[in-house]
């Protein structure tokens, strides 16, 4: 038997699927918010905070997350998927995040 993970990136606000869901974080009144958005419902997001942005004081930096920020928490492990690429003769950077399609290839094979 074959068992297959699938993960779906949704918008939280429009319930669109996509592959350029990012996940963001925003603070409001000392509570820590993240958001799953694609470019458009993101940019929605930045028009409908720019009048306080444009005024308001920084207080704090908080760490970056870049593209879809969620930690892995299932899927193969990307250490053996580099492995694996690297013996089939699939060219994957030693650092960053793991191309789908290669996440894809792996799993079809085992």
């Amino acid at each position: 038997m074959v068992q297959r993970t699938v993960t779906v990136f949704t918008d939280d606000l429009t319930d669109t699927e996509g592959e350029d869901i990012a996940t963001h974080t925003f603070s409001l009144d000392g509570v820590s918010y993240e958001i799953d958005l694609n470019p458009d419902s993101h940019q929605l997001l930045l028009d409908a905070l720019a009048p306080f942005l444009k005024v308001g004081r920084k207080s704090g930096s908080a760490p970056r997350r870049r593209g879809s920020s969620k930690p892995p928490t299932d899927g193969p492990d990307p250490i053996k998927v580099r492995e694996w690429a690297k013996i089939q003769g699939i060219d994957v950077n030693a650092r960053g995040r793991v191309p789908r399609e290669v996440i894809e290839k792996y799993e079809a094979a085992h």
